[in-house]
């Protein structure tokens, strides 16, 4: 390009940069205004506040530094234990949850008779707080509910079962009441599978387990993944379930009620904020490793569609 033409360009991009309108204002962007506010509020707040006073350690534990709160809770092995009686909650009853509700929901992704009753009738139980289900339970579960009774009737047991203030009882408890926006969540995505994808398969000679393992599991894959996080982390902060129907002073000693007991009976705020951390920091890296699960579904479909 000549000197002259390189000039001439030059002024012409000139000119059409300066032409360019300047972005203005959106007002729709009000709109988001309330939420940002309420996030901040709300959300952020909370953990930043709650974040640094875990790093101030009361009298009892400033002798360690900031991390004094933190050593105090990993230093005692009841508190440690804690971690591992909620996860031993929390892991059972998600796995439960998604291998219950995954071909429930799969099956009723069309329509069959009675589909609107079926669906209502596992959506009640999130109609209900947990003080009602555990107020169900006591009654149907009790040494004289509905199922011991049935239970010695025909003979299965000769005395009634503990079903209560125990491990069973806080597992059963959130079963009931987090089963239902795990069937909810999974009947979504399942709704969304073009049924056509199954007849081709089919048609190719695919057999069932084929079909349900290159066809119908890659494309839940992501459905899946949200649900087992919205589930771990719903079971993972029980706490009233805990207390409720089962043993807080032993076996169903969560991270949550160990927090609770270090504020309210301790009056350590520093440690309970700490042990809140804890928690946070645990829910987030097993969310983390459900949403790589969620990726991989997709890239595992991909791959499957490329062949």
């Amino acid at each position: 390009m000549t000197a002259p033409a390189a000039r001439r360009s030059a002024v012409e991009s000139g000119h059409s940069f300066a032409r360019r309108p300047r972005r203005r204002f959106d007002p729709s962007l009000l709109v988001i205004g309330p939420a940002v506010l309420f996030v901040l509020g709300l959300f952020v707040y909370p953990f930043v506040y709650g974040l640094a006073l875990s790093f101030q350690p009361y009298a009892d534990n400033e002798l360690n530094g900031p991390l004094g709160s933190y050593m105090a809770f990993f230093g005692d092995a009841r508190e440690r234990l804690s971690i591992w009686n909620t996860l031993k909650l929390a892991v059972p009853a998600t796995l439960i949850d998604v291998v219950l509700a995954l071909p429930l929901a799969y099956r009723l992704r069309r329509p069959v008779p009675g589909q609107r009753v079926i669906a209502a009738l596992f959506v009640i139980p999130m109609t209900l707080g947990t003080v009602l289900i555990a107020e169900g339970m006591l009654q149907f579960f009790g040494p004289a509910g509905w199922v011991n009774k049935t239970l010695l009737l025909i003979g299965v047991v000769h005395e009634p079962v503990q079903f209560l203030h125990n491990y069973l009882g806080t597992l059963i408890s959130l079963l009931i009441s987090d089963f239902p926006a795990v069937f909810l969540l999974l009947l979504g995505y399942a709704s969304g599978i073009d049924p056509a994808l199954d007849r081709a398969a089919r048609t190719l000679g695919a057999s069932w387990w084929q079909r349900t393992w290159r066809v119908t599991l890659p494309m839940m894959a992501p459905g899946v993944a949200v649900a087992a996080a919205l589930s771990f982390v719903a079971t993972f902060s029980v706490f009233p379930s805990a207390v409720l129907v089962g043993n807080p002073a032993g076996e169903t000693r969560v991270i949550a009620f160990a927090a609770w007991q270090a504020a309210y009976e301790h009056f350590d705020y520093s440690e309970a904020s700490a042990i809140a951390i804890v928690m946070g920091v645990i829910e987030l890296a097993l969310v983390a490793a459900a949403l790589s699960l969620r990726a991989g579904g997709y890239r595992r479909l991909r791959a499957e569609a490329g062949r």
